[in-house]
């Protein structure tokens, strides 16, 4: 599948596969360095916009790298970029780390999926079939229930 992207900044990089059979692929950091402190949050740019096709979206998550060696995440994880959109892509990072932490320009600072998904139409019913598990939730399947 091809999607169309366009650079909006200088040196932007399209995002990559880094491996073949990979899922996510590299969005960058196409802004200044950023200093981001413990506990603080910002958005990223990474000097792109893409055309996402109807029928689809592409998540926005964290890269584990990121997340082990600085403590940086993305904050609403996953983040959704609908087909309509067509804004520059900008990541929600945070440092959940105690340090003060530094992203560089260029730096690799999450991953996106493109992934399909099916549009769905509300029935609403009194009552909704039985199942073996029924409501049961929050541990219930586990060592004892919640």
């Amino acid at each position: 599948m091809k999607l169309k992207v366009a650079k909006i900044s200088p040196g932007a990089r399209i995002p990559e596969y880094k491996h073949k059979g990979d899922a996510g692929m590299d969005l960058c950091n196409s802004g200044d360095d950023i200093v981001l402190g413990p506990g603080e949050r910002t958005l990223v740019p990474t000097g792109i916009k893409i055309a996402i096709p109807a029928g689809y979206e592409v998540q926005v998550r964290p890269r584990s790298g990121m997340a082990i060696k600085k403590g940086i995440t993305v904050l609403n994880t996953p983040g959704t970029i609908d087909s309509a959109y067509r804004g520059e892509v900008k990541v929600i990072v945070f440092n959940a780390s105690r340090d003060e932490v530094l992203i560089k320009k260029d730096e690799r600072i999450a991953q996106m999926v493109l992934n399909k998904f099916e549009e769905i139409e509300w029935e609403e019913c009194d009552e909704l079939d039985d199942t073996e598990r029924g409501a049961g939730g929050f541990g219930s399947t586990g060592s004892g229930a919640l």
